[in-house]
């Protein structure tokens, strides 16, 4: 249940459409669904604007399906991470409007069209950083984000990056996703006013120790905006990115809508009163 759906419940209590015995009932299972196996927590909606995300690394088919099966009857939008196309084709048994993402490794369930807003920028070094960055594009896609990728501008060749920078510019948080030595996110951030989150993956040889090198050198990053997430946690960057990216957008229309009042012909009373209300 969401925060409209809950509005929508006490409305009709209200009008007396349902008494008191069946709004308690339909409440009683708002905070979670006990499985036996996993506790599904519908109420996750309500607190944080998105539902429960799934990841399947290491649960059994049986569950996962249990699960989504689950979310799915209160919930659109559903993600299930680092699933499997075995994964996706049992979960379609079970709920049949799904879509499946290969090269994330994404399923959508139920997935509905959202309000794109703001923007954000997902920039690859390779083009085998790809499933990562596409990890956290459709991430902040699902999550009602506009989301421009820029794909394989590593520093082995800086002209592409540099090609490139006019949308850099106008991003409000931009997704850097580099392996071998990971120096694309401190490059970014040293030409960018926003927001980087650096997401290093395990993309590279021996040396790079499955990422641990990408992770130190963004850690170490002299370029004052990169934040880091852990070794191909594309899932968390998109999602810390649809975070950052809404906040500049809020910001943005409040600046607009601000900058009309004082623009407008009202009398100045009428303007002061405009903005006590925000």
């Amino acid at each position: 249940m969401d925060a409209k759906q809950l509005r929508s419940l006490l409305e009709q209590v209200r009008r007396g459409e349902v008494d008191l015995d069946g709004a308690m009932h339909r409440l009683k299972k708002l905070p979670f669904d006990d499985l036996g196996y996993a506790k599904v927590d519908h109420h996750r909606c309500m607190r944080q604007g998105v539902p429960e995300v799934v990841y399947c690394e290491g649960k059994t088919i049986p569950q996962i399906r249990g699960i989504l099966q689950r979310i799915a009857q209160k919930h659109c939008n559903i993600l299930a991470s680092r699933a499997s196309r075995a994964v996706y084709e049992a979960v379609r048994e079970e709920v049949e409007d799904c879509t499946y993402h290969e090269l994330a490794r994404m399923i959508v369930i139920n997935p509905r069209e959202v309000e794109q807003i703001g923007n954000i920028v997902v920039v690859t070094a390779g083009t085998s950083d790809i499933p990562v960055a596409d990890e956290a594009a459709i991430t902040a896609e699902t999550l009602g984000n506009r989301v421009n990728r820029i794909y394989d501008v590593g520093v082995a060749g800086i002209h592409r990056l540099l090609g490139c920078c006019d949308e850099l510019f106008r991003a409000n948080v931009a997704v850097v996703v580099a392996g071998m030595e990971g120096a694309l996110a401190s490059v970014v951030g040293g030409l960018v006013s926003c927001p980087v989150i650096g997401v290093p993956t395990s993309v590279g040889y021996g040396a790079s120790f499955g990422g641990v090198a990408a992770l130190l050198s963004m850690l170490n990053s002299c370029a004052s905006g990169v934040s880091v997430v852990n070794i191909d946690n594309g899932f968390g960057a998109g999602y810390q990115a649809s975070l950052i990216n809404k906040l500049a957008a809020k910001r943005s229309t409040d600046e607009s809508v601000h900058e009309r009042v004082e623009n407008s012909d009202e009398p100045p009373l009428a303007k002061a009163s405009c903005r006590g209300v925000s």
